[in-house]
């Protein structure tokens, strides 16, 4: 009878972590941030099918980088999760760090018990009344949650682009100057710039007179403000 071949548990984790971070770094980035009307999500997208931003809730939003088909399905999860609870509860119980708790937990099962982890990270942004208040949970694909301040960047060289976006950010800009900021972020010193057919952006805005707050910017919209 041949002996079973064996592996250290510590280097399974290893490689596991290390498979999932050489894919995801291969994604193109994102870059979620607070402004004085809420908060922006901007991402490296060129698709206008396959959306890396979308809506899960009322004042709450989903953004990820990685394999698409994984992080989609997380995004449908999340918005079942959060239909559910706003239809036995109340839509007030519906919050970001609830989900961004059941995100985790799905993510740290997958990449503990399975053989293959999912190979995305994903951000949870919520916004509230006043700026204090908005939260963006960064969670990593084997469910480790990063409660950010005022930024977030995921995807590959999101240290660099964390690093670009600290130089100079300014919690109270206003929405031109704070996507101008994201995407000379995004861009970094090797390119002048992203081309708006190039970049995904929403909003959660904070003065919205409806119950959601999501709203994507587009078109000329976008053009204009990054012109």
């Amino acid at each position: 009878m041949s002996m079973p071949f064996y592996v250290a548990p510590e280097q399974v984790m290893k490689d596991r972590a290390d498979y999932a971070r050489k894919n995801i770094a291969r994604g193109r980035p994102l870059v979620g941030c607070t402004f004085a009307g809420g908060i922006l999500i901007v991402a490296e997208n060129p698709s206008d099918m396959l959306h890396k931003v979308s809506e899960i809730y009322d004042r709450i939003a989903f953004a990820g980088v990685g394999r698409y088909s994984e992080f989609d399905s997380l995004r449908v999860a999340g918005v079942r999760a959060a239909d559910l609870k706003g239809f036995s509860y109340s839509r007030e119980d519906v919050d970001a760090k609830s989900l961004a708790s059941q995100y985790a937990a799905i993510l740290n099962n997958v990449f503990t018990h399975e053989m293959k982890p999912m190979e995305v990270e994903i951000l949870v942004a919520e916004v509230a009344a006043e700026q204090a208040g908005d939260r963006l949970f960064h969670i990593l694909y084997d469910g480790s949650v990063v409660d950010e301040q005022d930024f977030s960047a995921l995807g590959g060289e999101a240290d660099a682009i964390s690093g670009r976006m600290k130089e100079g950010f300014d919690r109270g800009a206003d929405l031109r100057a704070a996507l101008g900021h994201a995407v000379a972020a995004l861009a970094g010193p090797d390119r002048e710039g992203i081309e708006a057919t190039e970049l995904e952006v929403a909003v959660l805005d904070r003065a919205s007179e409806h119950r959601r707050a999501f709203r994507r910017i587009e078109g000329e919209e976008l053009a204009g403000l990054l012109g």
